[in-house]
């Protein structure tokens, strides 16, 4: 039997757990030959499981592997690791606490170890709180960060994608003014490799296609609306180009991502957050994954927030937790084969 793959529940409060339960005893995992675990909270679970309109029971019995117990929902089974014990009439929807912020953490680092000890396949990551995690004492302001300093890897990428296009970002979370500021040719040559070779390894594409995008309007217009293509960005293609990577550009963010929804490239490099991510979530609003590239293990997540407008109403919608399932699902295997190439070579 294949590795499973680890499903944390995200913020207790938000939308995860309802998300779960609605993409499992609908079906959308049966397809998959990987046994999924969620890491996660019985009671939370059943709790969301009412919600959402669906019988939700424990089996009793022996424990499983990685110490997970099953329940049952509606006809479909879950096997969950129970990682926290939280009182369901405490934890209000929409309202985290350091409880919840604890109980978050948990299930990542859990989900992040049994992944680096080769227990599992990778880890797909529900919503979670900042502000929580914070409350709980911890200083990562997010995921990506945690599991960056978890696995001890400097650097990383952070990629949303979905079946037309993927984009991978030089900068995420800053002021826009700082964007300038950030960047280097050596953060830009940095961001390519990590991407080149996470689509090799990852995604099982040979030579990816990379198109690396201007900061500026018309790609600065031969520095007349900005210098940052000739000082960072075209030397950082440049030593792209003589390490063998398929690169090109600066190109004009304009025009670019029409040309590579059709298909011309594989990923586009992005200097900035929006630049990136207004156009995927355009194209990939309810079924976008957000995948951290660099890390020695397989990381999907939705790319959505907690939503509590929504918590408590059963109506979230599951499409990129099963898109992102989906994905680590294909990642994990081509991850394998290029394991076994590498061994066998």
């Amino acid at each position: 039997m294949k590795k499973p793959l680890i499903i944390t529940m995200g913020d207790p409060t938000g939308i995860g757990p309802e998300i779960l339960v609605q993409a499992v005893s609908s079906g959308a995992f049966s397809g998959l030959d990987r046994p999924l675990i969620v890491a996660g909270d019985l009671a939370i679970l059943q709790r969301a499981a009412a919600v959402c309109g669906h019988p939700c029971e424990s089996r009793t019995g022996a424990r499983l592997a990685l110490g997970t117990s099953e329940v049952l929902l509606g006809s479909s089974v879950l096997t969950v690791r129970e990682l926290s014990r939280l009182d369901p009439g405490r934890e209000q929807f929409g309202q985290p606490r350091e409880s919840s912020g604890r109980a978050m953490a948990d299930y990542i680092t859990w989900a992040c170890d049994a992944c680096l000890a080769g227990d599992a396949a990778g880890m797909v990551t529900a919503p979670i709180n900042k502000q929580a995690l914070h409350l709980a004492g911890v200083e990562f302001p997010g995921h990506t960060e945690l599991l960056a300093d978890r696995c001890r890897v400097d650097e990383v990428v952070m990629m949303l994608a979905g079946e037309r296009l993927r984009v991978c970002l030089v900068t995420t979370h800053c002021a826009l003014r700082e964007v300038p500021q950030r960047l280097t040719a050596e953060r830009i040559l940095a961001t390519m490799r990590i991407t080149a070779r996470s689509l090799r390894e990852q995604f099982g594409l040979d030579r990816p296609r990379l198109a690396v995008l201007a900061l500026n309007p018309h790609a600065g217009e031969g520095g007349l609306f900005g210098d940052e293509e000739g000082q960072y960005i075209a030397p950082a293609i440049n030593a792209a180009l003589a390490e063998g990577l398929s690169a090109s550009g600066p190109h004009s963010a304009d025009t670019l991502f029409w040309f590579a929804a059709q298909g011309h490239y594989d990923a586009v490099i992005c200097m900035y957050h929006d630049q990136g991510l207004i156009p995927l979530k355009l194209l990939h609003f309810e079924d976008g994954v957000n995948v951290t590239l660099g890390l020695p293990i397989v990381r999907t997540s939705v790319d959505h927030g907690t939503a509590y407008d929504l918590a408590g109403t059963g109506q979230a919608s599951p499409a990129s937790l099963v898109a992102a399932v989906r994905m680590a699902a294909g990642m994990a295997d081509k991850r394998e084969c290029a394991i076994r190439g590498v061994a066998h070579g």
